[in-house]
Parts: structure tokens; sequence; C-alpha cells
């Protein structure tokens, strides 16, 4: 199985309610940008090696899917950019990791990394431990407006249709507006 692709028997992360008091947030002042941004939130990119998804990563509800969500992202990134939206990704991994991923993904955006969990700290993020990896980020995806969240979504499953999840509610959220 690649990275790219998802197992089909993956366990489905539940709602712990983990993210129900980031809705009216302000993000930290780094991230705080006019207009919209979208602000993914993910555990870990592999790397293209095979074999290189840790053994029992599946087994974690919401752990595996990184690259396809990635992906997701950067597939609809001209359609979400065309809305006005900036897309972040943003994980624990080092700094030369995430310049591998974009390099190799081919990314049109940025990724941050947070090795202190600082976003973690600042917002109250789930995180989970993993041996060999230790701590890292529960998958959320945050829609920010001039800097305050309005939408949280958490469990983000499946990965790799979250760009279009959020591609949606950000057209539906502009047509209401």
């Amino acid at each position: 199985m690649s990275v790219y692709e998802l197992p089909p028997d993956l366990p489905v992360p539940e709602d712990d309610g983990a993210c129900d008091h980031l809705v009216g947030l302000e993000l930290p002042e780094r991230l705080r940008r006019p207009g919209l941004l979208v602000l993914y939130v993910y555990p870990w990119i592999g790397d293209a090696a095979p074999g290189s998804v840790p053994e029992g990563w599946d087994a974690v509800p919401g752990a595996r899917g990184c690259t396809p969500q990635s992906c997701g992202f950067r597939d609809l990134h001209a359609e979400i950019a065309a809305t006005g939206a900036r897309v972040v990704g943003y994980s624990s991994q080092s700094a030369e990791e995430q310049s591998e991923r974009i390099e190799r993904l081919h990314l049109p955006f940025e990724l941050v990394s947070d090795p202190e969990l600082r976003l973690r700290d600042e917002l109250g993020l789930p995180t989970f431990a993993f041996p060999g990896r230790g701590e890292l980020y529960k998958r959320v995806t945050l829609v920010a407006r001039d800097g305050v969240i309005e939408k949280a979504f958490y469990p983000v499953f499946p990965p790799d249709r979250n760009a279009a999840d959020v591609l949606a509610f950000i057209v539906r959220s502009s047509a209401s507006a």
C-alpha cells in the first residue's frame, strides 16, 4: 500500500469534543492574516520509501492519511485560492521534513513546522503519543476569517476528502454572507 492511498479498513476517529471550544478563538499573531485562512493540522506526512508507515500507525484512528490530505489540498488549491482563501499545512514535523514534503508532493502552499507543539498550548489542540514519534497533533482543519476561527473540521475523516469539504464550506459561507 502506497502512502498516497488510504487502506480500506482504517478505524474511523470519533468526535471526543476536543475541538468544540475553537470556533470564535483568535489565531496566534504569527498565523493571523486578513481574509480567509485554511489551516490544516496533521500528525505526520510520511516519506516516499516503501514500508515507511510505522507499524501500528494504521490502527490509530485518524492517524493515517496526511499525504492524501495534503495532495487533496494541492489538487484543489486553485479553486480554494479563487475564493480568496490561503492554505497552510501545520504539524510538529521538522522544517527539513516539511521542506522535503513540499518539494516531493509539489505543494503550492506553506507547511509550518511546530516541533514544540506551541499551537496545542495556545489553542488547546488535541494530540496523541505514538512510539518512536513522540507527541503528534490529531488531525483538525480550521477556517479562519481575519484571524478568528469560524469553523473547525474535527475529526477529519476520510482525510483525502477534507479539501473538498473545506471548499464546499467556504463556498456555502460566502454565499450566505
